[in-house]
């Protein structure tokens, strides 16, 4: 048997080395200039003339982002309340990153395999949206398992009904499952509930929509919007550099079609946010490289509203278990990722710092380092958790207000596209969501359904 590839294996074309010194890329920086991929090398290693990371250096980074994002969008810090929404973990793409997904093949009517995943049909997807909109959120964020029964619409459902060779596609039909996912433009039509906003449709989703046609990318979107979709959340990018992906995430949508299918939602009219996920595989210049591409995205488009750094959770993940990694980005890591996203990314306003993912102290920390945005409420969020990632899986806006009014800043409840803005007085209670169409200010769990709610363990 071929012996699998550990860390110690990896080499790659694009390395961290440049002709370009660290003093002079902070200058840049500090002056305003657009940087370049090798200044942003250089600001992630804090010089490439030395081994690791020099602390002292690391905060002159982290100073100028902070003085930067203070310029760019001052002492706000906005956040959502929102709803995670995933339809199914029903995946078979092979991502080494991921701990979200479950072998397709385990859902299955005839299987004898035991699944812990779910699918959720149309109607409960529905269900779950309308008791969250009652309760006062306005964002609901889908983004699930490429199940080989889905199908985009019932003329996409033809389509791969009478496909000569279903498996080349990834397709089996619904009657294959105890549970159907229905299509997308059933899911979106679902969980369109009150006006609320619905937030899906990664890059890598709507590739599997449009399998099997000659479909574009723009096509696809376009009927997604009109069944219900108002923004792309711009995931699935993880690092947008091939030699990555090739280790990384081999069955999975191309750097170049992951930028074609964000271009084409921006064509079509759809908002989109941006991410990276760091902290495993790749080095500095790939994740230099990834910031080019999403600040020349943006160049072209505008559509981008926020950039979200997302930290490699190792734990129960494929890279870790067959030691292809030892583990993650380091908090040092973490802050200057924050930090050069702030510097680089000159074409757009919003960083977000991921509580999910650092845990409240490092997430607060961050809000320091460049970033302005610190997530939503997230009735549910299954994906880290499943990753092995120990932090809970809800916000109120007390909690919100608490934190934030801490650390001397200002908390601001915001939709999805940053619109529409509350700023919250932390001298006057009640501080639930006011923004949504049935948001009146109480909070959006009572005090039992929050003490059911997981506890976000010791970072």
């Amino acid at each position: 048997m071929e012996r699998p590839v550990t860390e110690a294996d990896l080499t790659f074309d694009h390395v961290p080395e440049t002709d370009q010194s660290f003093e002079n890329a902070l200058a840049k920086a500090r002056d305003g200039d657009r940087l370049t991929v090798d200044d942003a090398i250089e600001l992630f290693t804090t010089g490439t003339d030395g081994e690791g990371i020099d602390r002292k250096r690391k905060d002159r980074v982290l100073e100028a982002a902070d003085h930067r994002r203070a310029e760019q969008v001052g002492e706000e810090v906005t956040f959502v309340a929102n709803l995670n929404n995933n339809v199914t973990t029903a995946c078979n793409v092979g991502c080494l990153f991921c701990n979200f997904k479950d072998a397709a093949h385990t859902f299955e009517s005839d299987t004898e395999i035991e699944t812990a995943g779910f699918t959720k049909t149309p109607a409960e997807s529905r269900e779950i949206v309308a008791d969250a909109v009652e309760r006062g959120i306005y964002e609901v964020t889908s983004v699930s398992g490429l199940h080989p029964a889905f199908a985009l619409d019932d003329e996409h459902r033809e389509i791969l009904d009478d496909y000569p060779n279903p498996k080349a596609v990834n397709y089996k039909p619904p009657e294959v499952y105890d549970t159907s996912p229905g299509t997308y433009t059933d899911q979106l039509s679902a969980m369109s509930v009150d006006g609320v906003h619905v937030h899906s449709m990664t890059p890598e989703e709507a590739y599997h929509a449009r399998r099997g046609t000659d479909w574009s990318y723009e096509e696809i979107y376009r009927r997604l919007q009109d069944a219900g979709l108002d923004t792309v959340p711009g995931t699935a990018a993880e690092i947008l550099v091939e030699e990555v992906r090739e280790v990384i995430c081999p069955g999975k949508i191309s750097t170049d079609g992951w930028l074609k299918a964000m271009e084409a939602a921006a064509n079509v009219g759809l908002g989109m946010t941006a991410t990276i996920m760091y902290g495993h595989v790749e080095n500095e210049a790939h994740r230099a490289m990834h910031l080019q591409r999403i600040r020349d995205l943006q160049d072209r488009t505008g559509n981008i509203t926020e950039f979200v750094p997302l930290s490699f959770i190792h734990q129960n993940t494929p890279l870790f278990e067959h030691d292809v990694v030892s583990g993650g980005a380091s908090r040092h890591e973490d802050e200057l990722m924050i930090a050069v996203s702030r510097l680089f990314l000159d074409n757009i306003d919003h960083i977000q710092a991921s509580w999910v993912k650092y845990g409240d102290e490092q997430g607060l920390k961050l809000l320091s380092c460049g970033a302005d945005d610190y997530m939503g409420t997230i009735l549910s969020e299954e994906i880290t958790k499943r990753a092995g990632g120990g932090y809970g899986e809800f916000r109120s806006f007390a909690d919100y207000v608490e934190m934030i009014s801490s650390i001397g800043r200002v908390p601001v409840e915001r939709s999805t596209d940053y619109e529409t803005r509350r700023v919250i007085d932390p001298d006057e209670p009640p501080f639930g969501p006011r923004l949504g169409p049935k948001a009146d200010g109480t909070p959006l769990l009572t005090l039992e359904e929050r003490d059911a709610c997981v506890t976000p363990a010791d970072d």
